[in-house]
């Protein structure tokens, strides 16, 4: 009977898949190219299938390969997530936690709140994943999550931690030069705000349905490049309470006409909960955010 190939041989094809050529899947595992090419050498001998084709922009994965894409997707998170659980004893405070939240909460909330963390327990690595879509930690895309809304997965351990307030800020040199706005469409003020993936704004403004991509004269679908073009003075955009109060250069305006509220749960799998320093960053999270949201109501 024949042996099945060994997980490191799949592990280079994902890697090989993901970055397109040897070279970078050699970086991305840590191992040299000609170690990774054998591997990919030594599978499609034991499947008897071409795993990639040459092209001028590097290696193309075949039909085969990208066929198993979604199973080799699945047993990479797999394996990341048991790395991660093996870098700590549970009731250690040592190992590596995975964390996801939104950009703006990642960029802008988490970093002082995950240095102290540190600060206290400096044995814990800290991986940072910043993505507006909800990763799936059931199957242990990362270890805890900060979510701006309800979780509706089984199996999760989730506090809701508050709601935070936002609303349209402008920078004050803007001000200064085209006035305050007095009406979400007001001639000669810029909007700033989504470009293709309107699901954010669906989100919070069911009741302001003047919120169109017409409407905006800088359009980005990320969060950051929105923020930073209203700190640039470039025109009026949706900021959080909480962060648009450390800068005394943004005025809040338009506020009778235009508010919003995010909930914010902290959320791990309920496995999890056997891991100390799991356990400890989960409670840390959930403290230092409640404090935040007091920073960010109207």
């Amino acid at each position: 009977m024949m042996r099945a190939p060994d997980w490191d041989l799949y592990q280079s094809l994902h890697a090989v898949a993901r970055a397109g050529s040897l070279s970078a899947a050699a970086r991305a595992l840590g191992l040299s190219q000609p170690t990774v090419g054998r591997h990919i050498e030594q599978l499609e001998r034991a499947l008897g299938q071409p795993l990639f084709t040459r092209s001028p922009r590097g290696l193309r994965p075949t039909e085969f390969t990208l066929a198993l894409a979604p199973s080799l997707e699945v047993m990479a998170t797999a394996a990341q997530a048991a790395l991660r659980e093996a870098s700590g004893d549970a009731e250690t405070v040592g190992g590596v936690i995975r964390l996801t939240a939104s950009e703006v909460i990642g960029a802008e909330v988490l970093p002082a709140i995950l240095t102290e963390f540190h600060e206290q327990h400096p044995g814990v690595v800290i991986e940072l994943a910043l993505s507006n879509r909800a990763e799936d930690l059931l199957h242990r895309e990362a270890d805890i999550a900060v979510r701006m809304m309800r979780p509706t997965q089984s199996g999760l351990l989730a506090r809701r931690v508050g709601a935070i307030g936002g609303g349209l800020y402008a920078h004050r040199g803007y001000l200064q030069k085209h006035g305050v706005p007095r009406a979400m469409d007001t001639p000669g003020h810029v909007a700033i705000g989504y470009d293709r993936d309107d699901a954010p704004v669906r989100a919070i403004t069911g009741a302001h349905p003047a919120l169109t991509r017409e409407l905006f004269s800088f359009r980005s679908d990320s969060d950051l490049a929105q923020l930073a073009a209203v700190r640039a003075g470039f025109g009026v955009g949706g900021i959080q309470h909480g962060i648009a109060r450390r800068d005394p250069n943004l005025v809040h305006v338009l506020d009778d006409v235009f508010n919003f509220e995010l909930e914010v749960w902290v959320v791990m799998h309920e496995d999890l909960k056997a891991s100390r320093r799991m356990r400890l960053m989960f409670d840390h999270l959930v403290a230092e955010l409640a404090d935040y949201v007091k920073t960010s109501r109207p």
